[in-house]
């Protein structure tokens, strides 16, 4: 006797196969890249939650254009290249605030690594004084661990010229701590 409600057990189709592929290859790539991108988006922005917006968008971008990836090896430098574009549209449709800088609290610092705290805020100042052809390709370096090749790509620039800014762009942070130090000895001395 046949059953009417008895249902017949059958293979996931194509589509759906395809579905569970596409999640688990976007399930990895979030997985192996989400810190790597949220500390760029971060260098960017110095903001944690609009460098969490940017990754969350970068990857949405991501997820609607798996399909245009064919190398797993160039994921990081196109998810870099997603996210510098997401960082952009955010300045298009940003109103900017205006802040009296008098109404805002400074903090005090009272750490006993407040001389590394200072290091690092001179070298953040120094890496955003920087002009922006030197700083993006020395900060994808530093932060995202990319090879010239891989800047270059992202940048869409030539390898030659990633590796003349980015040796400029240590040489300027150079003399700029070199003429740090003398001005302290002028001042000490």
């Amino acid at each position: 006797m046949i059953s009417l409600f008895r249902r017949k057990k059958t293979k996931p189709d194509a589509v759906s196969n395809s579905m569970m592929i596409k999640q688990k290859r976007y399930e990895a790539l979030v997985y192996a890249l989400h810190g790597d991108l949220f500390r760029y988006a971060y260098w960017l922005c110095h903001d944690r939650q609009v460098a969490e917006d940017l990754v969350q968008e970068t990857f949405l971008r991501a997820w609607k254009a798996l399909d245009s990836l064919k190398d797993e090896k160039a994921a990081k430098a196109w998810l870099i290249t997603i996210l510098r574009r997401e960082n952009a549209r955010r300045f298009e449709r940003k109103q900017f605030e205006l802040v009296d800088l008098d109404s805002v609290p400074v903090a005090d610092k009272q750490s006993l690594g407040l001389e590394q705290d200072m290091e690092n805020e001179w070298l953040r100042r120094h890496i955003a004084e920087l002009a922006e052809e030197y700083r993006e390709p020395l900060l994808l370096q530093v932060i995202g661990g990319f090879s010239g090749e891989e800047i270059a790509e992202i940048l869409d620039l030539n390898k030659n010229t990633v590796m003349t800014r980015l040796f400029r762009a240590r040489n300027q942070l150079k003399e700029a701590l070199e003429q740090d130090k003398s001005s302290r000895g002028r001042c000490n001395g």
